[in-house]
């Protein structure tokens, strides 16, 4: 077993390597665009599925209470949590609806979705981008593989590659863990730094 558990971390601290180093520019302007966001009194979104849903709510829980320095809250929304939402969507429309409806109700210009999707092709996931789009919100995605029909969808792809969706979804939290940091170092921190 104790094999087993040395190939787990072999894969996941390469793809995440590879993840970062080929994304870096990436994520600082994800980071940028999601302070310059919340600056002006906009806000981010997130939406995902299963394991994805957790991570856009772990992203939003960071913004809301704190991450790694005390500051307060900033404004982002899991799309992923209210569940009378979800199901009400889903029973009475459909399963793909239950993000775009969301967008369209609370969403607005100068906003932020970031899509998060191991395969990048789940259908409530790229109607929550094409949403948004239409309303002029700016769309990020978190992505494996070759990011699916999302990648091609949303302003700005951020794709952790090959690797199983276990491997992927631990790339993508270390990418949101890494943009939570950059945007608390915009908009509290860079001006102390002189940067």
């Amino acid at each position: 077993m104790r094999a087993i558990v040395d190939k787990i971390l072999a894969e996941s601290l390469s793809i995440k390597e590879r993840f970062i180093r080929r994304n870096a520019d990436r994520l600082i302007r994800a980071s940028e665009k999601i302070a310059t966001a919340m600056a002006g009194d906009r806000k981010l979104l997130l939406c995902g599925n299963g394991g994805s849903a957790a991570d856009a709510q772990h992203i939003a829980a960071e913004f809301v209470n704190r991450f790694s320095l005390e500051r307060p809250p900033l404004p982002a929304i899991a799309l992923t949590t209210d569940t009378s939402i979800l199901t009400s969507i889903g029973n009475d429309y459909s399963f793909e609806q239950v993000f775009s409806k969301q967008v369209k109700a609370l969403g607005m210009a100068g906003d932020v979705l970031l899509a998060i999707s191991t395969s990048g092709n789940s259908p409530n996931v790229l109607e929550a981008v094409k949403a948004a789009r239409a309303l002029g919100i700016y769309t990020i995605a978190l992505g494996g593989g070759d990011g699916g029909k999302m990648a091609d969808m949303v302003d700005l792809p951020i794709l952790a590659g090959g690797g199983s969706t276990a491997r992927v979804q631990e790339a993508h939290i270390l990418a949101g863990h890494i943009i939570c940091r950059l945007v608390d170092h915009i908009l509290f921190q860079s001006h102390l730094s002189g940067e």
